[in-house]
């Protein structure tokens, strides 16, 4: 096979990174970082404010105030990692300050990033990567985020935010003629009817854009014969979005479309409806790979039209109960006493690694995708087992390695099934998978 045909891109999930990854020197971290640094390019999702603490704590964050000193880009960079979603919910942690810190600290070292920007424009602009043998573009968004997070378009007598990537959705609740009929007469009898027609008649609210849905307590319902819960992308959005996959198909030879949202469908493990037809527009819109990320834990993989859509690759490094400094409103949030530092915080609220993220392995066990391309055809993708040390002590835990042994097996399997709910069945080789597209099963979803 000829080299210069070929491309290999490796793709990870969340990265909150606290503490140095590449120093570690035993065999299966320098397995990973050798594959990572081996391949033509690798992607990841910065998840943490490389600020150095710069910009003022918002008080709607992602959960935790995510930030970090700027050596962490050094340490990932070390990595091998040369292309950087940076659209999620902790994106603006230390507000619009703290944002523009980290664009100025990506900006300095001239990386590839997108998904933020200094208004709405490069904020959903792609980044472009050229590479050895070709070039791959980029770009971001998320649907979870604080309001006000989203960055805001320019005029040209006004500036425009900075802020983030987004992609709102809209939720209608179906309920049955019973239950529909209820919240009518809740909402009536405590006046919140008459409030919304006065919101409207005053110009600061508008009625539903159909007449079937009833607004209550800021949440959509409409009747139906079985309760259900509908979301679909908001369309001023998902068009914007496909405004620019359109331009970077046709300016680079790799599209990658990523995609953070925390939202799920039945349980945590399944996307939502609005996450599924957004993955199946950017393929249909040209993208060559879409990437998820968000709920800290594996989605499954579905391959659309040949294309793959990774519904979340969980978290690459989980570093977050090693964040080293805490605003005043962590500790009102989580009701801790003030007086207690950041590690005394973290053990209340995990119960001492009873309950929250230590509590599930899920949390701690991951893979990563390597996409091989041939002639810009994808040919096979090889999927890597990572482990990020379930059940070790806080400051070692969240680091990636190569899973092993009974645990590789482990995470193998239940990505396997996760991805079997689509179609795509995931073959063994030792301690990998492969997905051959040569042998891939058809999705149900394709016309």
């Amino acid at each position: 096979m000829d080299r210069e045909s070929t491309f290999r891109l490796a793709l990870t999930g969340d990265s909150i990174v606290m503490r140095r990854i590449s120093v570690h020197q035993d065999e299966p971290s320098r397995r990973l970082v050798d594959l990572i640094r081996g391949v033509d390019v690798a992607f990841t999702n910065l998840e943490v404010l490389p600020n150095d603490f710069r910009g003022y704590p918002a008080v709607e964050c992602g959960g935790t105030h995510l930030a970090a000193p700027s050596w962490v880009l050094d340490d990932l960079l070390g990595m091998g990692f040369d292309l950087f979603a940076c659209a999620n919910n902790h994106s603006l942690d230390y507000s619009i300050e703290g944002l523009v810190a980290t664009i100025e600290a990506l900006e300095q070292r001239d990386v590839a990033f997108a998904g933020i920007g200094r208004n709405l424009a490069d904020a959903r602009m792609p980044v472009y990567l050229d590479h050895g043998t070709g070039s791959v573009a980029l770009i971001a968004c998320t649907s979870t985020f604080g309001k006000g997070q989203e960055a805001g378009d320019q005029r040209r007598d006004m500036q425009g935010r900075p802020g983030l990537n987004p992609l709102r959705f809209d939720t209608t609740h179906e309920v049955t003629r019973d239950q529909l009929q209820a919240l009518r007469t809740i909402a009536d009898r405590l006046g919140l009817e008459q409030q919304r027609l006065e919101r409207i008649h005053l110009g600061f609210a508008f009625p539903p854009e159909t007449a079937d849905i009833f607004p209550f307590l800021d949440a959509n319902f409409r009747e139906a014969d079985q309760p259900a819960i509908k979301t679909v992308p908001k369309a001023q959005d998902l068009e914007a979005i496909v405004t620019w996959t359109r331009d970077a198909r046709a300016r680079a030879d790799t599209l990658v479309v990523s995609f953070h949202g925390h939202e799920q469908g039945a349980n945590k493990e399944d996307p939502p409806e609005f996450v599924r037809d957004f993955a199946h527009r950017m393929i249909d819109e040209g993208a060559d790979v879409v990437v998820g990320h968000g709920p800290h834990l594996l989605r499954g993989l579905e391959l659309y039209r040949g294309k793959p859509i990774f519904y979340s690759l969980g978290n690459f490094v989980g570093q977050n109960e090693l964040v080293q400094k805490l605003p005043a409103d962590a500790y009102e949030r989580f009701r801790v006493d003030p007086s207690k530092t950041p590690s005394e915080l973290f053990r209340i609220r995990t119960g001492g690694d009873t309950k929250s993220f230590p509590a599930d392995k899920r949390y701690w066990q991951t893979v990563m995708p390597i996409c091989h391309f041939d002639n810009g055809r994808l040919d096979r993708i090889e999927v890597v087992p990572i482990s990020l040390g379930h059940g070790e002590a806080s400051h070692r835990r969240g680091r990636p390695r190569r899973a092993e042994g009974t645990e590789a097996n482990e995470i193998l399997a239940r990505f396997a099934a996760l991805s079997e709910e689509f179609g795509t069945m995931i073959e063994r080789e030792g301690e990998r998978g492969v997905v051959s597209m040569a042998s891939a099963v058809a999705p149900t979803s394709l016309p």
